[in-house]
């Protein structure tokens, strides 16, 4: 791999290239499946030199001087402290001769960034970064490199590496052929406070303890107890093994320092009276000792620690295999489905189970507008009595709200759906005005208080959750996604998957977004083969183990981020709910910047909108203000893969796009397992509907039944979805389509792709009223004007009640969304038969050749 370097104005956080060799995705997807467990690898240690030689030509940023350049190197697989060189002052020729030294592992990615500064008094300006694979170097060689910073001017910097076999052993490390997993050590501790007379006369004294690149920050202890509290403090660090963590102990003092000019006040000062430093892989394990750390000037602090090695018990899975859950699940529906096809097809015989087609429903965003319509999707095909042929049901955004609903009844596709959809009609069709009401917010805001208490911060998308909640139910609905198994259990009912993407800050979510899926079983990224149990959702990870369980939230605070669109538009579904302006919102700009552009952007980057929060003013208003500031539309949750690295040769697997040099693949320091922090939003960011979720090869996709709920782009989630696999190496039928498909869309579409069968059928249903206007059911023509003025109407339109911030209906346009959706499924009978009488055939055909 080799390096480029590109000037700090790009759009990606390490604003450099790294160059992957460009292969055919098409013939690495037919090499092999992805592994489906974790494996274990044993590999050597490497000693690496980086020596900083010089640079040259480099252009200054200050009016009336040279630059100041110092270097800073940056290797996170190695070391977990940023090294820099000197500073050379006053130069555009800087010369350093500076060599820093690292041990690296030969399973990981190990990738170097130089960034070359230019030192200011207030803030030093990056001026170039340089990202560079240490794993194109061979052993034993000298090797100098000139990068050529900016060919224009020609700016560069010259450096010289050497790598060297190590005499540290091989070592064995868990992966599964994307993360690999380091032992972990856990460092547990306690200061008696008390030990020290000198230390308890002086209050203001306090202890600063931290270990570089451990999951918890650092931890201050104040050298005099309070009288209520114990004498002993106690400290936890877990920290990798493989880095040599270091426990660094400061003894410091701060002063209360008033201050004299024009700005009156008091400042804090902080002096550090000494540090210690204890080498943590030093301990023995599972033994518990008392040592003294000496902090200079003949002073001390008295330890009592004790360090646990975690390593084969992981708590996140890693592998591309299915969750036991999900595998068992398919062994019984696979019986039912066999029944349930050999009906609907008049089949002489049962199918085996292993010529059962997957077919996967798969429904699109478009809030109320798509909850409704899906209800009637379904509907349509148990009365076609094909529910049971269904495998899998997906959803974004609005069609969540339909699944959530439907899972809360374990036997809901064995009853008359009619229940579920007139429950669901009370609601739609009840006026939303008291979400907003004084009781409300103080209950929102008790909620989100509890949410923060529990350790995890809220959001707007937490807010946009509970409002949902009150839309859907008018009351707090205790449901967990973990409580979903139930409705599994047996297989008597579809399999649910609902998805959300993790996006990044300043990228637009069609340029990066990376899937992750919920089930009632798991919730994780096949792109990484890493989940975790449904039930420690929002729970604190490292390193692949649990080391703070939390509280699985309920699943209003999931659809928040199912649909966390509307979390960035609350200032309109308030307009549009009360009827009231939102002249006021002045009062809540200094905490929430509001940005009024959104049609413009169109919502692909869902952090280009900050906040935008309504509230009613008064003190309900000063509350939110205070609690929300500065918060995203996106929810942040603990990332179950911090800890965890990227392995050697994670691009071989066809889910990163790494050949791309300039996508966020290619920069491994900056994909989601280098991150503190998840940034889950509506998946509608990146595709409207969940096809790369039900498209991943472990599930073996042969029949998608596409329901689209958008107006402007009925196909549009086809084509991204085309490109998305066509990038992957994923099989996926060509969609072509007439103009006239286009301007007039029909009521359903087959694609097929006749030479491969692993590329699955997929039929597309547009939400469009055509032969509904004609027939009452299909082939039988209308005859009373009253059911004739029932089916003429347009669906799409500026003042159509069935526009995307709309949640309250008429009961009359209620049920005409959901009896055309019917129809529209009842009507195209002969299709669906059709495509699950070829798939069989094609299963066969997929058998043979696996």
């Amino acid at each position: 791999m080799l390096g480029r370097v590109f000037p700090y104005s790009r759009a990606l956080p390490v604003l450099a290239a790294v160059l992957f060799k460009h292969n055919d995705r098409k013939k690495e997807a037919a090499l092999g499946r992805r592994p489906l467990t974790w494996k274990w690898e044993r590999h050597p240690y490497y000693n690496l030199s980086v020596k900083i030689l010089r640079a040259g030509n480099i252009r200054t940023t200050d009016l009336l001087s040279k630059t100041d350049c110092y270097v800073a190197l940056r290797l996170p697989t190695a070391s977990p402290v940023t090294s820099r060189t000197k500073v050379i002052y006053n130069s555009s020729e800087p010369e350093w001769n500076e060599t820093f030294h690292y041990r690296i592992h030969g399973a990981l990615k190990n990738i170097l960034e130089l960034t070359l500064y230019d030192k200011d008094i207030v803030l030093n300006d990056k001026l170039l970064s340089i990202v560079f694979d240490v794993g194109s170097i061979k052993p034993g060689r000298h090797f100098k490199r000139v990068f050529q910073l900016n060919p224009k001017t020609k700016e560069e910097l010259e450096v010289e590496f050497l790598i060297e076999e190590c005499t540290d052993p091989p070592t064995e490390v868990i992966t599964n052929g994307v993360l690999v997993v380091h032992p972990s050590l856990c460092l547990q501790g306690a200061i008696d406070k008390g030990d020290k007379p000198e230390q308890r006369e002086k209050g203001e004294r306090h202890l600063r303890l931290s270990v570089p690149g451990a999951y918890e920050k650092e931890t201050c202890i104040p050298c005099r107890p309070e009288p209520d509290q114990d004498r002993q403090t106690q400290f936890v660090f877990h920290a990798d093994r493989e880095q040599c963590p270091q426990l660094e102990v400061q003894l410091q003092r701060t002063l209360n320092v008033v201050q004299d000019g024009v700005s009156h006040g008091v400042e804090e000062q902080t002096t550090v009276l000494g540090t210690g430093y204890l080498p943590i892989s030093s301990l023995p394990i599972d033994k518990e000792v008392d040592l003294t750390v000496p902090l200079g000037e003949e002073q001390s602090v008295d330890l009592k620690v004790k360090t646990e090695e975690r390593y084969k018990d992981l708590d996140v899975r890693l592998g591309f295999d299915l969750s036991n859950g999900e595998k068992e699940f398919l062994v019984k529906r696979k019986q039912r489905a066999s029944q349930a096809l050999k009906e609907a097809l008049n089949l002489k015989e049962v199918p085996c189970k292993e010529e059962v087609p997957i077919v996967a429903v798969v429904g699109s965003g478009g809030g109320t507008r798509a909850m409704t319509s899906l209800f009637g999707n379904l509907s349509g095909l148990q009365l076609l009595h094909l529910l049971d042929c269904v495998t899998y049901l997906s959803g974004v955004s609005g069609s969540t709200w339909c699944m959530s609903s439907l899972y809360e009844d374990p036997d809901w596709s064995q009853k008359d759906l009619e229940g579920p959809i007139n429950s669901t009609r009370n609601s739609v069709t009840r006026g939303k005005i008291r979400a907003f009401s004084p009781e409300r917010m103080k209950y929102y805001f008790q909620e989100l208080v509890s949410v923060e208490k529990d350790g995890r911060k809220a959001s707007v998308t937490d807010l946009w959750g509970l409002i949902l909640e009150y839309f859907l139910y008018q009351k707090e609905n205790p449901s967990k996604l973990s409580d979903q198994q139930e409705s599994v259990r047996w297989a008597q009912n579809p399999y649910p998957i609902y998805a959300g993407v993790n996006v990044r800050h300043k990228i637009s979510g069609r340029d990066f977004a990376e899937w992750c899926e919920f089930t009632p079983h798991e919730i994780g990224f096949r792109k990484y083969g890493a989940f975790v149990r449904t039930e420690d959702y929002g729970s604190e990870f490292f390193m692949g183990h649990l080391i703070q369980r939390r509280q699985e939230p309920r699943i209003c605070y999931l659809k928040g981020i199912w649909s966390s669109f509307y979390a960035a538009n609350l200032d309109e579904i308030w307009q549009k709910v009360t009827g009231t302006g939102t002249a006021w919102i002045d009062s809540l700009k200094d905490a929430i910047s509001v940005i009024d552009d959104s049609q413009k952007k169109k919502f692909k980057d869902p952090f280009q909108l900050k906040t935008r929060l309504v509230l009613p003013g008064g003190i309900l208003s000063e509350i939110f203000k205070d609690f929300l500031k500065s918060r995203y539309s996106a929810g942040e949750i603990y990332n179950f893969t911090c800890g965890l690295y990227l392995h050697r040769d994670y691009v071989d697997v066809t889910e990163f796009v790494a050949w791309k040099d300039s996508h966020l693949d290619a920069f491994p320091n900056q994909l989601t397992p280098m991150k503190e922090n998840l940034c889950l939003v509506d998946g509608g960011f990146s595709i409207n509907s969940p096809f790369p979720l039900v498209l991943q090869p472990e599930r073996d996709m042969d029949v998608i039944l596409s329901f689209n709920y958008s107006w402007e782009a009925p196909f549009e989630v086809l084509e991204l979805t085309a490109k998305y696999c066509q990038e992957r190496g994923i099989p996926f039928p060509e969609i072509l389509l007439s103009e006239e498909d286009e301007m007039k869309p029909k009521e359903c579409y087959m694609f097929v792709d006749a030479e491969n069968p692993k590329a699955p059928i997929v039929l597309h249903f547009p939400l469009v009223n055509n032969t509904f206007q004609k027939y009452k059911t299909p082939g039988v023509e209308l005859l009373s004007e009253e059911e004739k003025s029932f089916r003429n109407f347009v669906i799409a339109g500026r003042e159509s009640p069935y526009r995307t911030k709309n949640f309250t209906y008429e009961p009359y346009h209620f049920d005409r969304l959901v009896e055309v959706s019917r129809y529209n499924v009842l009507n195209n009978k002969d299709v669906i038969l059709n495509a699950l009488n070829l798939a069989l055939t094609r299963r066969k055909l997929k058998q043979k050749k696996n």
